[in-house]
């Protein structure tokens, strides 16, 4: 099948700047023409377009990458199990897709351009049905977990830990979405705080947020005994890509998490890597780990923590985790992993490459984002 990658980036370029408007008109085709698709869908759908938009900017700018755009798209498909998507829905959401843009193009729209875009289309479905077969074999679309534990570290901010009813494979770093009873069809994405263990529990540092539908009901509303859906393992945030012998670690808030877990999988390693762990909060009562951390740092013996400040006046030094890092004269002369918000990832990057730290060795995760096709 011949994609033309030239005519695809032309197109999409017609039509970035309504962005929005494309995915409001394919959202209403979609479930104008194909009702019975609705159900798969959450009620509201504000962040919905925006998870279709960013997932849909990936394909389009990574079409002529190969294994990796079919790495991106596997997962895509192994996640999209858990929302009942089959085979026959593809077609339904590459036609509304295309019929979309061509509708906001302004009179531009190209049949060559509908042609390209369903040679495209056709390739991601192919990739993602295949992906979706071979992991229907051996894992469930998603599992059901028991809350064993909800512990409230801060006004704002629980750790609870969660046992799924079937082993879950997933590696440190990586993040899970969750469902809860109160919000069915709402999942959220959320870091796992732990390396894999023999229990098979996860553990999750979660923050209620003002309007948040899931982190609300995790934090406020959820207690020992109760029950969440959790989705297959994403991301790519591992100590794979490490290299070197020493490794700065950036947390901003409850990215925290997948950091911790990466610390929990390298005091088991042989050769352990010696690391700095600055973790920032805008305020000291919002250190909640901080009892975990000293257990970690008794076993993994290579472990330096260093709690940052910004925001509390009476606090000084006040600084943000790369303020610190640079107070304390710490050279990032090895990999450097940074999670957070995704301003906090943005600004302590651009920080670290001004000190000279160069972009591979730059390991980075925005926490909580998951761009999808469909619901996340």
């Amino acid at each position: 099948m011949m994609i033309d990658i030239g005519l695809i980036r032309h197109s999409w370029l017609l039509v970035a700047p309504v962005a929005e408007k494309v995915t409001m008109h394919f959202y209403g085709r979609l479930f104008s023409e194909y009702p019975q698709v609705r159900e798969m869908f959450p009620p509201a759908m504000d962040v919905q377009r925006d998870r279709l938009l960013k997932a849909l900017t990936q394909v389009v700018l990574s079409l002529e990458n190969g294994e990796p755009l079919d790495d991106y798209l596997g997962q895509l498909a192994r996640d999209h199990r858990k929302y009942g998507v089959r085979p026959e829905h593809y077609p339904a959401l590459g036609h509304c897709l295309v019929a979309a843009m061509r509708a906001n193009a302004h009179g531009a729209w190209l049949p060559a351009y509908d042609e390209a875009w369903m040679n495209a289309y056709r390739y991601v479905a192919e990739v993602m049905i295949q992906a979706a077969e071979q992991d229907a074999v051996h894992a469930p679309p998603s599992w059901i977990g028991t809350v064993v534990s909800h512990e409230m570290r801060t006004r704002d901010i629980a750790v609870i830990n969660v046992e799924p009813d079937q082993p879950y494979p997933f590696r440190a770093g990586q993040y899970a979405t969750l469902q809860t009873g109160q919000w069915p069809k709402v999942w959220r994405p959320y870091s796992i705080a732990n390396a894999p263990r023999h229990d098979n529990r996860l553990s999750f540092h979660v923050r209620a947020v003002p309007g948040g539908w899931v982190s609300t009901a995790l934090v406020r509303h959820t207690q020992p005994g109760d029950i969440v859906l959790i989705g297959p393992p994403r991301g790519t945030f591992s100590l794979n890509d490490a290299r070197t012998p020493h490794l700065v670690f950036l947390a901003g808030g409850t990215g925290l998490a997948p950091l911790k877990a990466l610390v929990e999988e390298s005091a088991w390693s042989p050769e352990r890597p010696s690391i700095d762990l600055f973790h920032g909060v805008r305020h000291s009562s919002e250190a909640y780990d901080m009892h975990d951390l000293r257990r970690l740092r008794a076993q993994h013996k290579r472990l330096r923590i260093i709690q940052a400040v910004s925001d509390e006046p009476e606090h000084w030094p006040r600084h943000t985790a790369v303020d610190a890092l640079e107070y304390h004269r710490v050279i990032p002369d090895g990999d450097v992993y940074v999670c957070g918000s995704p301003e906090m990832v943005r600004h302590t990057t651009a920080r670290l490459l001004a000190m000279g730290v160069r972009g591979e060795r730059v390991h980075s995760e925005f926490s909580g984002e998951a761009p999808s096709f469909v619901p996340s």
